[in-house]
């Protein structure tokens, strides 16, 4: 009986990465909201059925493969402190910083969600899980500074230009971006100067 378990959990595996994949091929030509749930069975093979025993529409379908790139963004975001009791910030090199590595690693993912309109939606889920983790997990000094404002000041940082990447073509390497990163977080100017015209 466990034997049979197990098949069918295989089957339900392969039948949601297939309809996954249509999704994802489909939304590499066009925006998601002109993509039917007809397309999607039709070029994944299966029925309208086998969509419906997985899926209430095409909505939660996609919300399977950004949850599940979420996963894998924040494993990412981990890296440096979750094997570390204290996170030393001006001690973080570019080669612990892994989350470039996480998007460059899934462009073609991140690309297709940019051209089919679906960004909003990606960047709110992963703003809402940043901050989740970040109120959770990290305990900075108390300082007077408002830790909900600042962790939501320092995501939004970063998802802008995590997606300024994405939305360049990846024009800059990797190392490029995680060089960058630890300078701009270490960056503290006491003044800056305001240009004047003429």
């Amino acid at each position: 009986m466990p034997q049979e378990h197990a098949k069918k959990d295989r089957r339900v595996v392969r039948s949601q990465e297939a309809l996954k994949q249509a999704l994802l091929a489909l939304m590499s030509q066009k925006s998601f909201d002109a993509i039917s749930i007809t397309e999607i069975v039709e070029s994944a093979n299966y029925n309208r059925g086998t969509f419906y025993a997985h899926y209430e529409n095409k909505e939660a379908l996609l919300d399977d493969i950004i949850d599940e790139l979420i996963r894998k963004f924040l494993a990412s975001f981990r890296a440096p402190y979750e094997h570390q009791d204290v996170f030393r910030i001006n001690e973080l090199t570019a080669n612990s910083v892994k989350i470039f590595d996480h998007i460059h690693q899934h462009a073609e993912l991140y690309t297709t969600l940019l051209r089919s309109n679906v960004m909003p939606n990606l960047r709110e889920k992963m703003f809402l899980a940043l901050k989740e983790i970040s109120m959770d997990e990290l305990e900075y000094p108390t300082t007077g500074v408002n830790q909900e404002l600042l962790a939501i000041y320092s995501i939004h940082a970063l998802l802008g230009l995590i997606f300024h990447w994405v939305e360049s073509g990846f024009e800059q390497s990797t190392s490029y971006m995680q060089e960058q990163l630890i300078l701009i977080i270490q960056w503290r100017p006491m003044e800056v100067k305001a240009k004047k015209e003429g």
